[in-house]
């Protein structure tokens, strides 16, 4: 297991320079990485957004499916220019009904070699039970999707040729930065103290998708303060700092796509 990181350290420990982060729905990243995508932009790494779906069947106010999917792309917009997102971008798909098929798939594969980017953070494929709310069929189709196309699709020249043939060519990813996975699957914490109010206030920006600002935000705290409680606790004093300072952890799960010992097709 690795110590606790800063998101400035993570990035020069793996020479992060360009970041692609994939989300089901727009807040999903807001909810599962904000504060360490925060940390990254001010530590200089570009990073963007794809939102896979518009986010057209959530909210908890009465509005069609068409003004909400431009309430829900705004609310979006103005979260992730908060965080120093570099842009966002939208690959169109209906919320509920998202599938990791070829369709799918070939966006997903377009933006990356269009990007090229030094890692991908993805929903996670698995399912979650210890919180079923985190394992949304659209989210684990998202993670699904994301990791189909980052091996091998990214990377093989012959995985969608019209790509190519657009001066799209492939290439190897290097890392996938997964969340909202099981706790289980955890080898990464992230050290977000200092970022945890740019959290909150990407997420108050999805004002249709909370029926109660209060009681979210405390649950965001809360639970980043606690996933730094049990990183000291399994990991030791070594891991962290176990003071009486209130500190903040997001967690992921980190996964080598290519590395200095990957053989190609193995």
């Amino acid at each position: 297991m690795m110590p606790l990181k800063t998101p400035a350290e993570l990035a020069a420990d793996h020479g992060w320079t360009k970041v692609l982060a994939f989300g089901a729905h727009p807040d999903d990243l807001d909810f599962g990485a904000a504060a360490t995508v925060a940390g990254l932009t001010r530590a200089g790494v570009e990073v963007t957004y794809v939102v896979m779906t518009d986010g057209d069947a959530g909210g908890f106010e009465t509005e069609n499916q068409h003004t909400m999917t431009e309430r829900r792309h705004r609310e979006q917009r103005e979260a992730a220019a908060h965080l120093g997102v570099r842009d966002v971008e939208y690959l169109g798909e209906r919320d509920g009904y998202l599938e990791p098929n070829h369709a799918v798939q070939s966006k997903v594969v377009e933006a990356m070699r269009r990007h090229r980017p030094d890692a991908v953070f993805t929903m996670s494929p698995e399912r979650d039970w210890s919180r079923l709310q985190r394992s949304h069929p659209d989210h684990l189709a998202a993670g699904e999707a994301v990791v189909r196309a980052s091996y091998p699709a990214v990377e093989n020249p012959f995985a969608y040729p019209e790509l190519a043939a657009r001066g799209l060519e492939a290439f190897h990813l290097k890392w996938l930065v997964v969340y909202c996975h099981p706790a289980d699957r955890s080898n990464l914490a992230v050290d977000v103290t200092g970022f945890e109010q740019d959290k909150l206030a990407a997420l108050r920006f999805h004002a249709s998708q909370h029926p109660d600002v209060q009681r979210m935000e405390g649950f965001v705290l809360d639970g980043m303060e606690q996933l730094h409680r049990d990183w000291v606790s399994a990991h030791g004093p070594e891991a962290g700092a176990a003071d009486a300072t209130r500190r903040f952890v997001e967690t992921f799960q980190l996964v080598s796509v290519n590395d200095a010992s990957t053989i190609s097709g193995f």
